[in-house]
């Protein structure tokens, strides 16, 4: 297959924008991808198109977490919540080294909420729909051993379940190289302007190229939106709205808080559930939730506010290790599509996380779900698609991630093969190459080798620098200042690779710096 990077974009562009398609997919999310997934497996001549990168917007800054959502439990939503579970087991079995399971602690305190015993009862009815036990009791003097450093005023104990953890943003990518290797296409720097119509019916659209600005109309019997929080950007007004709420975290240093487990807590301040989780040899504390009123067009930051809220979680929990604003290592900000009813007064946290779809002829608008449902939330966009193709869909059960035989990697440890083998699936034999000239060396104390970035910028479709360290890879999060004093290094390895000029190199950089500064670190205090 022709090596996926600029100068096959610049190629193939013109082509693939003269093709009659049967599908375009709006939105290069984990929603966007898995459609594009679904359909090219059953033959579809299908496309994506991304406005700015893949996994851009929220599919790189989630939390991470692949879960059934126990929280729906509570809210009564079990239909919701079993096919969590079970998309959950799913990913667990067909992408390990991507999706890795991850044990949850819940503290206990007296007189909180909730108590041992209801919270029990919720894990076993949550257990019951996954099809099997993970979850006990601690009292206090097991819970010492299994949990260090934990607020003890009133601890009673804690309980511990699994639910699993994935880099969200090459989740997104291994599952668009799936799509590829059954035929469908994906393309980023695309902007879809509008939705092209006849006889009040959708019938392509018009795109613009970023890097150009070239515009170019694009003929197809079918539009799927999944634009997450721009999806009222392009549709025809209806029922539901989108309410963009924010989600931020921080990140600190593994060492400065070394946590084993995720820890699960409600905030003192507003009974919201709290996580400080390990996640890439690092400690996130998170979320936040509430109403996003910045421009959705620029990337989302963390508020100081949040900031702060964060910070008082963490000190709530483990008030011995007094994390400050000069721990946090770097931030992240994701907006949530919430589907509202428009209800008045209804708190962000209050929102049913439900999705919805919007059907118009010609076009289907997914709004909201969830990243661990992604391949179910596929399957209904398509089947809502499918009249306007003219096909049929059956859900086969198929597994997103086709199993095949595995190059040799003998002479890696096992930790590292499974590693390799989960992030990168199809394109591990050309991760390998790459292992063998550059060695095995990892990027400044990170997981991420060397040898993984050359293959990013050689095939990976990496338009700017920012895609390169904030979604192929993760160095952006993970080195302080951004990965700043590796970028020399970066530099020589990965210029000659994306083709670019020494004054490009040079712009590029001072955007990515100026980003990260802006979106990434902490915000003025």
């Amino acid at each position: 297959m022709e090596a996926w990077n600029a100068a096959w974009r610049e190629r193939a562009l013109p082509e693939l924008a003269a093709r009659d398609w049967d599908l375009l997919v709006i939105g290069g999310g984990i929603c966007g991808a898995g459609i594009l997934r679904e359909a090219a497996r059953r033959g579809w001549r299908c496309l994506l198109l991304e406005q700015r990168d893949f996994a851009w917007g929220t599919s790189s800054r989630s939390s991470k977490m692949v879960h059934g959502g126990l929280r729906y439990v509570a809210k009564g939503q079990l239909a919701l919540t079993r096919d969590s579970v079970r998309e959950r087991q799913r990913l667990l079995g067909e992408a390990p080294g991507l999706v890795q399971p991850l044990s949850f602690v819940m503290p206990h305190y007296r007189g909180g909420f909730p108590g041992p015993r209801v919270f029990g009862g919720l894990l076993s009815l949550y257990d019951a729909l996954a099809g099997k036990r993970n979850h006990l009791f601690y009292p206090l003097q097991q819970l010492r051993y299994l949990a260090p450093g934990l607020r003890e005023d009133g601890l009673l104990g804690g309980t511990r379940f699994f639910d699993a953890v994935t880099d969200d943003a090459r989740l997104v990518q291994r599952v668009l190289a799936e799509a590829r290797s059954d035929g469908g296409e994906a393309l980023n720097g695309m902007r879809v302007v509008e939705l092209l119509r006849e006889a009040d019916q959708v019938v392509g659209v018009l795109a613009e190229d970023t890097q150009t600005g070239a515009r170019y109309p694009l003929r197809s019997r079918a539009v799927a939106q999944a634009t997450g929080a721009w999806a009222d950007r392009l549709r025809t007004p209806g029922n539901g709205r989108i309410r963009p709420l924010r989600g931020s975290h921080l990140l600190l240093p593994g060492w400065r808080l070394p946590v084993a487990h995720a820890f699960s807590f409600m905030h003192a301040d507003d009974g919201r559930p709290v996580f400080v989780f390990p996640w890439e040899g690092a400690t996130v504390i998170g979320t936040t939730d509430l109403d996003h009123d910045g421009a959705l067009d620029d990337d989302a930051a963390i508020s100081n506010a949040e900031v702060d809220y964060l910070l008082a979680a963490c000190a709530q929990q483990f008030p011995q290790a007094l994390v400050g604003r000069a721990d946090v290592l770097a931030t992240w900000a994701g907006v949530r599509p919430v589907v509202s009813d428009g209800a008045v007064g209804l708190k962000p946290s209050d929102e049913k996380r439900e999705h919805a779809l919007w059907v118009e002829p010609g076009c289907v608008t997914l709004a909201g779900g969830k990243l661990t449902t992604f391949r179910l939330l596929a399957l209904e966009v398509l089947r809502a698609c499918a009249g306007f193709v003219g096909k049929t869909v059956d859900d086969r059960g198929c597994a997103v991630f086709r199993a095949e035989a595995l190059p040799s990697m003998a002479s890696l440890s096992p930790a590292l093969q499974r590693r390799l083998a989960g992030r990168h699936g199809r394109q591990l034999g050309e991760v390998l190459r790459r292992i063998e000239t550059q060695g095995e060396a990892c990027v400044a104390g990170t997981d991420t080798l060397w040898a993984e970035l050359a293959w990013a910028a050689d095939g990976e479709l990496v338009l700017h620098l920012d895609d390169l360290l904030l979604r192929r890879t993760r160095l952006g999060l993970l080195l302080a200042e951004g990965g700043r004093a590796e970028l020399p290094r970066i530099r020589a390895l990965c210029q000659p690779r994306l083709g670019w000029s020494d004054e490009r190199w040079l712009q590029e950089q001072a955007n990515y710096l100026a980003l990260w500064q802006r979106c990434y670190s902490l915000p003025p205090a």
